[in-house]
C-alpha cells in the first residue's frame, strides 16, 4: 500500500534540481522563476546549459548567475538529453545530496510540487523515482503526463492518461512502467547503484532506458499525482519530423535489446523485418510519404550497425 502524501515537511533531505536548457532563453528563465517560488526549503538548481547557440548562456548567466541557490554549468557542446543531465547528475553526486531532480526547461511548477515528491519518497522505500502529474502548460485542466506503459516489446512507451481533461481520475499514487524525465526525482541510492542515463541515445527513451534499469535493480517508478508541472510540449523537437522519427526508431529498437528477454531480443529483429518490408512498400508507392520512410531505415540501419548517440 503506499502512502498518501500532504504539503506537510517532516524532515528537508537535500534535493538538487538540475535544469537541462538549450536554447530557449524565455523558456528556462520562466522555469527558474517558477522553482524560485517553491516551498520546499534544502534545494539548489544546478543549471546546465547544453552549448546553447542562441545567446543563451550569457543572457543566463547575467540574470542567473548572481543567485545564491543557482549554479550555472555550461557545456561547450550539446551533449544530448542524457549527457547534459549527467554533467549535473555528477555534479550532485559529489555534493552527496540525498535526491537528485531532473525537470525540463520548458516547464512550471506549483510550489509544493517538490515538497509531494520528496514526502512520497520518503515514506515510501521501494520507491526509487518518482515522477509528477503533468498538464499542458497552454491548457492547465489537460493531462500531458499520468505515469507511463511500456508495450510488450519494450519498443515503446506510451504516457498514461494523455490528453485527458482533469476530473480527478488519476488522482491515486501508482507504480508504472516508467516515469518520463520531464520530471524525475531520483534517489540518491538508485544512481549509485545503477549509474546514470545512459547517453548512447543522446535523444529519446533515455529516462524509459534508465526506468526499466531502476526497476531489475528492485526499485518502483512511482507516480505522484499531488505533484503537478506544466509542460510546454515540444518546444526543442517536433513530434513527425524525420529527425524525431529516426531517433524513437533506433533508440526504440535498441533500448528493447538491452532490456529485454531473449525472446524479446528475438523478436526485436523479426519486427525490423517488418518495418523494413513496411517503408520501402510506402517508399515506392507513396512518395509523400518517402522521407518518413527514409527516417525509418535509417533508424533501423544505425540500430543493425549499433550506431548510436547524435546523429547530424
Amino acid at each position: 500500500m503506499f502512502h498518501q502524501t500532504s504539503s506537510f515537511i517532516k524532515k528537508s533531505p537535500l534535493v538538487h534540481i538540475i535544469v537541462l536548457s538549450w536554447n530557449e532563453f524565455d523558456d528556462t528563465a520562466e522555469c527558474l522563476k517558477s522553482l524560485q517560488k517553491i516551498n520546499y526549503p534544502n534545494y539548489k538548481i544546478i543549471l546546465v546549459d547544453n552549448g546553447s547557440i542562441d545567446g543563451s548562456t550569457r543572457k543566463l548567466q547575467e540574470r542567473f548567475g548572481n543567485e545564491e541557490k543557482i549554479k550555472i554549468i555550461a557545456n561547450s557542446e550539446n551533449l544530448g538529453f542524457a549527457g547534459g543531465n549527467n554533467v549535473g547528475i555528477e555534479y550532485a553526486i559529489e555534493k552527496e545530496v540525498d535526491y537528485v531532480l531532473l525537470i525540463n526547461n520548458d516547464t512550471t511548477v506549483d510550489k509544493d510540487f517538490l515538497t509531494e515528491l520528496v514526502n512520497a519518497a520518503e515514506e515510501n522505500e521501494q520507491a526509487g523515482v518518482l515522477g509528477s502529474k503533468i498538464y499542458y502548460y497552454s491548457d492547465p485542466k489537460r493531462i500531458w503526463f499520468a505515469g507511463g506503459k511500456i508495450n510488450k516489446l519494450l519498443t515503446k512507451g506510451t504516457h498514461i492518461g494523455y490528453d485527458e481533461i482533469d476530473n480527478g481520475q488519476r488522482d491515486e499514487i501508482k507504480k508504472y512502467d516508467y516515469l518520463t524525465g520531464c520530471c524525475l526525482l531520483i534517489k540518491k541510492e538508485v544512481i549509485k547503484k545503477i549509474g546514470v542515463l545512459s547517453d548512447d541515445y543522446f535523444l529519446y527513451y533515455e529516462d524509459t532506458d534508465f526506468c526499466l534499469r531502476v526497476k531489475k535493480a528492485g526499485y518502483d517508478c512511482l507516480y505522484v499525482p499531488a505533484s503537478k508541472i506544466y509542460h510546454k510540449v515540444s518546444r526543442s523537437s517536433k513530434p513527425g519530423s524525420p529527425s524525431y522519427i529516426y531517433y524513437h526508431t533506433r533508440n526504440g529498437l535498441t533500448m528493447a535489446k538491452r532490456n529485454g528477454s531473449l525472446l524479446i531480443k528475438f523478436s526485436v529483429y523479426l519486427n525490423c523485418l517488418f518495418l523494413f518490408i513496411k517503408q520501402i512498400i510506402k517508399y515506392i508507392f507513396i512518395p509523400s510519404k518517402r522521407k518518413w520512410a527514409i527516417a525509418v531505415l535509417r533508424g533501423e540501419r544505425d540500430f543493425l550497425l549499433g550506431k548510436m548517440g547524435k546523429v547530424d
